[in-house]
């Protein structure tokens, strides 16, 4: 008889676990839609791409003269349309992505799928405070900025971009990523049509 009880003592306490972990996601899930609510509202407008354009964001396209980036076997990004000035800030404001991102649909028509914030690595690093020197080691090596609770991803130079190392971040609030709402791909949007 022990060992029935100590087996439905065990298969509790996995439950009980199991309900903890889920109530824990489902609270980080509500907190985060929570934090990204001025980025929905402020960018609601830009599912408009002539509004997009008349707030100064434009088409970007990397060396090879691409427009919609994807990567094969990861999925896309889509299209991305850039505020140069907002590029050139250092500063990470949630109502103000540097770039907004469009996924063609099956026509080849855009739509507002993703908001992406960027910030040159050499700018941040400059706007933030210096840490103190200790000894003659090396210095210290600077954080990547967060926003929404996620660090920002480094993509190194050289890049497809031509930019110097950048840092980005992808925030998939308008259209699902089942690779994750901060994931920089998403296998469900296609470049070609």
């Amino acid at each position: 008889m022990k060992p029935l009880r100590a087996l439905a003592v065990a298969g509790a306490s996995a439950v009980l676990l199991m309900c903890q972990a889920a109530a824990a996601f489902a609270g980080a899930q509500h907190l985060t839609a929570a934090m990204m609510a001025p980025a929905l509202s402020s960018t609601a407008k830009y599912h408009s791409l002539t509004v997009a354009e008349k707030a100064g964001y434009s088409i970007l396209a990397d060396t090879a003269g691409t427009t919609c980036i994807a990567e094969p076997q990861m999925g896309a990004m889509g299209v991305h349309y850039v505020r140069g000035d907002l590029v050139k800030d250092p500063a990470i404001d949630a109502k103000q992505p540097e770039a907004l991102v469009y996924a063609p649909d099956k026509h080849g028509k855009p739509h507002l799928a993703a908001l992406e914030y960027v910030v040159i690595k050499s700018d941040w690093e400059d706007s933030q405070p210096q840490p103190p020197r200790v000894g003659y080691g090396n210095p210290v090596t600077l954080p990547p900025p967060t926003l929404f609770g996620q660090r920002f991803n480094l993509t190194d130079a050289p890049n497809r971009y031509g930019l110097p190392p950048f840092y980005s971040l992808h925030v998939w609030v308008w259209k699902d990523n089942p690779a994750g709402t901060f994931a920089m791909w998403n296998p469900s949007v296609h470049c070609e049509t």
